[in-house]
């Protein structure tokens, strides 16, 4: 497992990463299996994990905090806050009265007095950033939180905080956590670049794309074989049914990828985590698996390289700087998704 610097903090992170979300309700509510998955990550070389207090209403962080005991001086603990965790309006958002409550109840799930890296989950646009850095900075000199990072934040915002951490005197953001797989490749644009730009460390989620670069679809995969009756395929159906045709071309692709990883002698997951990895903006890559089996599969590739063949290649298939289904991006402008804004 190769290291990397996380965004000039100095501190040595893995450039694979364990995400978390998998842990607990939403994925396997074995908190057994959820121990022994964390373990099994660490023992293989990786030291950075990944929660948030969203995930399956803060199990993921309780299971994390199990694993943990006796070990966590050796791992980089990352977590988020923004979603809303109750019925309340209060009770979620960027605003210094939820982070400070909402960093006290990371900290109790997950058994620790501090937090590596403590990141705002999602641009809120109720919140004045500057309120949000001012509390996050007071984390920071209150030794509740090492470094301070946003996930899924856009270019411009990314460039506003760093401005006003600059003119205001706060702690900056070190790191953003983009979405980023060769079906979702819009964030090369402009996110990474401005990351590169502020010495900002890149952690990435989603490299085999909500499943559809996992292996389950294949060359012969038809629209008609993908099972949209459950589960996540059900919930958001506009990011897999092939009938529509962001994601008819999601399907082709996938087709074309299969091939391509088969010729150069991988599996289409390990050639998608291996992608991401290429870019000489991310730092460490998310995988986020449900079951033991599943990460080791996942960890029989952590030393993959593309060759540039193989890289060209991808290129051809999904250009730079596409998404193939722009819901894949995770984040609208708030003018554009709320008519209110845009109509007198």
């Amino acid at each position: 497992m190769q290291r990397r610097i996380l965004g000039g903090t100095g501190i040595s992170v893995s450039d694979h990463a364990l995400g978390t979300m998998m842990l607990g309700a939403w994925g396997n509510p074995d908190h057994d299996e959820g121990v022994r998955i964390v373990h099994r990550a660490l023992d293989a070389g990786i030291n950075f994990i990944d929660t948030a207090d969203i995930y399956a209403s803060g199990e993921s962080e309780e299971i994390v905090g199990k694993a943990l005991k006796g070990r966590r001086d050796d791992v980089v603990l990352a977590t988020k806050a923004y979603n809303r965790m109750g019925k309340d309006a209060n009770h979620g958002g960027s605003s210094r009265r939820w982070i400070t409550r909402a960093i006290e109840d990371s900290l109790r799930r997950l058994g620790t007095d501090y937090i590596d890296l403590y990141q705002v989950h999602r641009a809120d646009p109720n919140t004045d950033i500057d309120e949000t850095l001012s509390v996050l900075s007071d984390l920071v000199r209150a030794g509740k939180v090492r470094a301070i990072g946003t996930s899924t934040f856009p270019a411009e915002l990314l460039v506003e905080a760093h401005w006003v951490a600059e003119r205001r005197g706060h702690i900056r953001f070190r790191t953003e956590q983009p979405p980023y797989s060769i079906l979702a490749r819009g964030v090369e644009a402009a996110v990474l670049p401005t990351a590169q730009r502020y010495g900002m460390g890149v952690l990435t989620w989603g490299p085999l794309a909500a499943g559809w670069l996992s292996g389950r679809y294949t060359q012969s995969t038809q629209a008609s074989d993908i099972d949209l009756s459950g589960g996540r395929t059900a919930m958001e159906r506009h990011k897999f049914d092939p009938s529509l045709p962001d994601n008819a071309r999601k399907l082709a692709a996938v087709g074309e990828l299969t091939k391509l990883a088969g010729d150069a002698g991988l599996t289409l997951a390990h050639l998608a985590i291996a992608f991401v990895r290429s870019h000489p903006a991310v730092t460490s890559a998310l995988i986020g698996p449900r079951t033991l089996a599943q990460l080791d599969d996942l960890l029989a590739g952590t030393e993959t390289v593309l060759s540039a063949d193989v890289l060209d290649r991808i290129d051809e298939i999904v250009p730079p700087g596409t998404d193939l289904n722009r819901a894949d991006s995770y984040y609208e402008a708030p003018a554009v998704a709320d008519k209110a804004l845009r109509r007198r």
